[in-house]
């Protein structure tokens, strides 16, 4: 039986912003990781598309991360009106996809059940960064009015309300403080709001944080520590504490967060995949694992142009010894189900 898949991450909108004049009618060709075509070749069904803040506007280019052995400063936080302007038009480009037919922006479970499985992707959208929300979250307000019901405190670099978490080998996540003060109140706030509350790139005091404040530990795109020792994957304790609070982790793709090997030689294999589910299946549950793929986002493993290719790696977890009930799980009835009871507990701002 084919499983379509639920992604927990793409960087599609942000790549289409950055690189395309022509983005909905581009959005339908074979360019990127994510595309109509390619979805519908790979069984890709929806997932979290993200929203985020370049520092600047220009085609994504990975040379940097296919050298491997990264080692990336923080840069400095973005004013929050400048981050605000690539986000809000992202927004806009997700909604003009969606008149188009290409997708749909998914806000309630019988939205997402249906979308799922059918003609349009599904959209679950994502915020990857609070760069863009003010100190009263009128900006998130605003934005949970447009569909927006997931959000990340930070991507690599602070805002007022978290640090994250410098690309860097050969240490953990533990690289810088906590959540502020006005981190806590926008923790809060989305709990309010029945948001999804996402921990990649964000530290381990703020992972921990997040924990303190009773809500389900998620981490959309990320992998485990003990098998490539990058700030950006979480240790054995971090995956438990997913599992322990009924949250998610998504496998990410990107070749460098996958192995020792990939993170010094920006190159991996489906082999390294398998490697991290095994890891991260035995620490936060069978129950609490699903993709966060990272397209669009970062460079690849061996195998994996686009999502047309996702079939590669649901044979690999077939010949991997994964049986048909576990491949379900984590192609998307993980992802689905926790989505859905998010959305179920989703208010009006």
């Amino acid at each position: 039986m084919t499983h379509l898949i639920f992604d927990g991450h793409n960087d599609a909108l942000s790549r289409l912003w950055c690189g395309s004049t022509d983005p909905v009618a581009d959005f339908d060709q074979p360019i990127g990781h994510v595309n109509v075509p390619a979805a519908a070749k790979g069984g890709l069904g929806g997932g979290f598309f993200a929203l985020f803040s370049p520092t600047k506007r220009a085609a994504f280019d990975f040379t940097a991360f296919e050298k491997g052995n990264l080692h990336f400063p923080l840069p400095p936080a973005l004013d929050a009106g400048v981050a605000l302007q690539p986000v809000m038009a992202q927004a806009g480009l997700v909604h003009r996809l969606q008149a188009a037919g290409h997708l749909r922006i998914c806000t309630d479970p019988l939205t997402l059940a249906q979308s799922f499985v059918g003609p349009k992707l599904a959209c679950i959208l994502h915020l990857e960064g609070a760069d863009c929300i003010d100190e009263n979250f009128l900006a998130l307000d605003g934005l949970y009015a447009l569909g927006l019901r997931s959000l990340g405190l930070v991507w690599s670099r602070p805002t007022i309300f978290a640090e994250g978490v410098p690309f860097q080998g050969g240490r953990d996540g533990d690289t810088g403080p906590g959540l502020t003060v006005l981190g806590k109140q926008l923790v809060a706030r989305c709990a309010k709001l029945g948001m999804i509350v996402d921990t990649s790139h964000l530290t381990m005091k703020g992972f921990w944080d997040v924990a303190e404040a009773g809500l389900p530990l998620v981490a959309t795109h990320s992998n485990a520590y003990e098998l490539c020792n990058a700030t950006r994957n979480l240790t054995d304790a971090q995956l438990k504490a997913v599992g322990e609070t009924h949250g998610i982790v998504g496998l990410n793709f990107g070749a460098l967060f996958l192995s020792e090997a990939g993170w010094s030689t920006g190159k991996a294999t489906i082999a390294d995949c398998l490697r991290q589910l095994d890891h991260m299946i035995e620490m936060a549950g069978e129950d609490h694992v699903g993709f966060g793929s990272d397209f669009d986002g970062a460079p690849m493993p061996k195998g994996i142009n686009s999502a047309a290719d996702l079939g590669i790696l649901r044979d690999g977890m077939s010949a991997h010894g994964y049986n048909d009930a576990l491949i379900a799980k984590i192609c998307n009835e993980n992802w689905l189900g926790f989505v859905s009871d998010s959305l179920g507990q989703s208010k009006p701002a």
